[in-house]
């Protein structure tokens, strides 16, 4: 038993860290490179109404959730905020590609070299990452309930 807590605790602390790295990356590359970032959503085929406020609006989604994800208290509102936008992310590609005969691509660095096949299923990995972290944390917060409330 303690060996299997020790293994999701640490698993648990991976998939934090992951999450985090790749947010703090998000949005750093497309605030150093905030002009370029605007201009590719702007011809974006599903976003381009939005563009406007997107620019500003997802950099700062995505250094939210860093924040989420470092303070304890926060954090299981940081799993639920990085597995929203992950999926919306991965909806966003999946549809774009099947509707679009256009398909821009706002990734920066590292993720700028894959297909949009490695692209979906690195996101999905990510997601399953962001499920295991709700899907622990609220069973840990289900568990501090029930002690609490003398259950």
């Amino acid at each position: 038993m303690m060996i299997r807590s020790s293994i999701v605790s640490w698993v648990l602390y991976v998939s934090r860290i992951l999450l985090i790295i790749l947010f703090t990356y998000a949005a750093v590359s497309k605030l150093v490179d905030f002009q370029q970032f605007g201009v590719q959503l702007g011809q974006s085929p599903l976003l381009t109404a939005f563009a406007d406020y997107l620019v500003l609006a997802v950099p700062l989604s995505e250094i939210a959730i860093v924040v989420l994800l470092l303070i304890k208290p926060w954090r299981l509102f940081g799993y639920y905020a990085s597995f929203s936008i992950l999926l919306m992310f991965t909806t966003y590609i999946v549809l774009t590609l099947n509707f679009s005969d256009y398909v821009p691509c706002s990734c920066g660095g590292v993720l700028e070299d894959l297909g949009w096949s490695e692209h979906i299923i690195f996101n999905l990995a990510f997601v399953l990452l962001a499920t295991f972290g709700v899907l622990y944390l609220e069973k840990s917060f289900g568990n501090l309930k029930k002690l609490k409330d003398g259950v």
